[in-house]
């Protein structure tokens, strides 16, 4: 469910308006002229049905913060606390329930991931050497963005990027498994000061420390 997670690193803001832009315009201007970005979230995982029985939803809230190319910060609050936090080099999963810490190597971790298309990315160009990007029709107000990995040995089958105008608005997810994940966002803020250690991580004294 990491994959799911990491769409940590999607988001946010900037205060420019496009007139009558299609998705892959908003999302490329979004990708240019989003530095480093700050919003809370909350992220609904719908499992598909088994056996006749009803789909199951999962609810869960936090904070995001990001800074471009690939560091960021996902903060699970609610209904448990996780801590997700990518520092350029080291992919940290931190689960305080468990007083453990997974440690991967970013480059390798990220990949085709929503947190590669919001985090990373200079420009649609790069975006689109990992994904195929194409504008879908708007629905709520937004537009959106369908990407698909061009990678197909992992376990995400498409993502689709809500915006209004150039502010990231929603995201959605689906695995290969029929799982979908929808993240909502609000208060965002856009290239805004950020600390130097927002995107520094210590395993905490007496944590274990798994190395996959």
């Amino acid at each position: 469910m990491i994959h799911i997670r990491l769409a940590i690193a999607l988001l946010l803001s900037t205060q420019v308006t496009l007139s009558h832009a299609d998705g892959l315009d908003s999302l490329e201007a979004f990708v240019k002229s989003t530095r480093n970005g700050r919003a809370d979230f909350t992220q609904v995982v719908t499992a598909p049905g088994k056996d006749g029985q009803a789909a199951k939803s999962k609810t869960s809230s936090g904070s995001f913060e990001f800074l471009r190319p690939g560091r960021f910060r996902f903060q699970y609050k609610k209904p448990f606390e996780q801590t997700i936090v990518a520092d350029g080099q080291t992919l940290w999963l931190y689960d305080p329930d468990l007083n453990q810490v997974t440690a991967r190597k970013q480059a390798q971790a990220l990949g085709s991931t929503p947190a590669a298309l919001i985090a990373s990315a200079p420009d649609l160009k790069a975006l689109q050497a990992e994904f195929s990007l194409q504008s879908a029709p708007d629905k709520d107000g937004l537009q959106w963005v369908s990407a698909t990995p061009k990678t197909r040995d992992g376990q995400l089958a498409n993502i689709r990027i809500g915006l209004k105008g150039t502010e990231l608005a929603a995201l959605e997810i689906e695995d290969s498994f029929g799982q979908r994940s929808v993240l909502s966002f609000s208060h965002l803020q856009s290239n805004v000061t950020m600390g130097a250690d927002t995107f520094a991580f210590k395993p905490p004294v007496g944590a274990d420390v798994i190395r996959p």
